[in-house]
């Protein structure tokens, strides 16, 4: 049975009310350049706001108090906000060897996305085990329990990107955590790679969704492994994705990722073009 914490409330508007405003964020990391030019390019190219990286871009044990205050001002100088902050780890939560460091490095991540002013973090889940009495299972269920009661305290949730899993499991998953403790990154390439239908994962996971991604991709069928593709050129079907995320009263934050891109600023000056024209 789902189990909730008192500290978590559920809000949810009616379906129908659609939303049409776009914020539009660009991941820094995709743009291959050192932060504070990525910043510059990001806002350069149209973004209002900016995905950070919080193992590969910004370590925060290693930030200190003026680095922090130096990366709120470039933010303020150049009008953009931090859309969320991604701690992409090499493995998932599932894995049991170096755990409690993992979620440590995790918590610390949550801590620097909250100094940032996002209130959503990044995260990926690993493999969902389908045996619920797997030792695997039991660590990943514990670990977000503890992350959703940090995020609870700091204001900043986590989101699980839609990578390596099916909705249905993601589904599964997010019933028996903590209510509204832990959501969903919907991440349309990372869905597409794993055979499912972006439009159509929205119906499972609506009402989870935290943050977008902005990437497109077709799957090819020989090898099951999935393309990156200009966005708008895939199986995303992002005007669809859309407007059924407005279903949801989506409001979060929709962040161009290109990291495969030839051209990164002529392909997230694109993407911009293509999210501004379904508003």
């Amino acid at each position: 049975m789902p189990w909730s914490l008192p500290f978590f409330i559920t809000w949810r508007r009616p379906l129908g009310t659609a939303v049409s405003i776009i914020r539009i964020g660009i991941q820094t990391r995709s743009l291959r350049q050192p932060v504070r030019q990525a910043l510059t390019t990001a806002a350069r190219l149209g973004a209002s706001g900016v995905e950070l990286d919080a193992w590969h871009e910004l370590r925060p044990n290693e930030l200190s108090q003026s680095g922090l205050k130096e990366l709120r001002k470039l933010l303020d100088d150049r009008g953009l906000n931090v859309s969320a902050v991604a701690f992409p780890t090499r493995y998932g939560f599932e894995v049991p060897e170096q755990l409690e460091r993992r979620v440590q490095a995790a918590q610390d991540a949550m801590r620097l996305a909250a100094t940032l002013r996002s209130n959503v973090i990044i995260l990926y889940a690993g493999q969902i085990p389908n045996d619920t009495t797997a030792q695997g299972y039991r660590c990943l269920i514990e670990s977000l329990t503890t992350l959703a009661v940090l995020g609870d305290r700091i204001g900043v949730r986590p989101a699980l990107q839609t990578v390596g899993n099916s909705p249905e499991d993601y589904a599964r998953l997010l019933a028996v955590l903590p209510e509204c403790a832990i959501g969903i990154d919907f991440h349309p390439a990372g869905l597409i790679a794993a055979g499912a239908s972006p439009p159509m994962a929205v119906e499972v996971l609506g009402w989870h969704v935290l943050h977008v991604h902005a990437c497109d991709a077709v799957r090819d069928f020989a090898t099951k492994h999935a393309v990156d593709v200009e966005l708008g050129r895939g199986s995303a079907e992002f005007p669809e994705l859309i407007g059924r995320l407005c279903e949801f009263d989506y409001r979060g934050w929709v962040t161009i990722e290109c990291p495969n891109a030839a051209d990164p600023f002529t392909t997230c000056e694109n993407a911009i073009a293509f999210l501004k024209s379904m508003a």
